[in-house]
């Protein structure tokens, strides 16, 4: 399985950006899809997953500035990403589980919020 991210760049505190994921097979045969980020120095950390069933869930931090989708015709799920602040200025990594044992990882993609 290959995960493929984009989407990262340089915006200015307050744009928005979309990262992609595009994954090798269905996006629908993972049971959780979600996005982790690691900052400068920064342990990588979980910032929003989608489930199965269409179910949600973010990190505080990122709660009703960032929505996760995915589009199962498209194999990709998205992170939409509004209001940035420089504290999400991180290498964005797409996740896939199978199960609890089993898991992919994308390649990351960077985002840079300066102005």
């Amino acid at each position: 399985v290959q995960l493929q991210a984009s989407g990262g760049g340089l915006v200015r505190p307050g744009e928005s950006l979309r990262l992609a994921c595009a994954a090798s097979r269905s996006i629908l045969s993972f049971r959780t899809v979600a996005w982790y980020r690691q900052a400068p120095g920064k342990q990588r950390e979980f910032v929003a997953s989608i489930a199965g069933g269409g179910v949600t869930t973010y990190a505080d931090s990122v709660k009703g500035r960032f929505t996760i989708s995915r589009d199962a015709a498209e194999k990709a799920a998205y992170l939409q990403m509004n209001s940035l602040n420089s504290e999400d200025t991180a290498v964005y990594y797409c996740n896939a589980k199978v199960n609890t044992e089993v898991q992919y990882w994308g390649q990351g993609t960077l985002v840079t919020v300066s102005s």
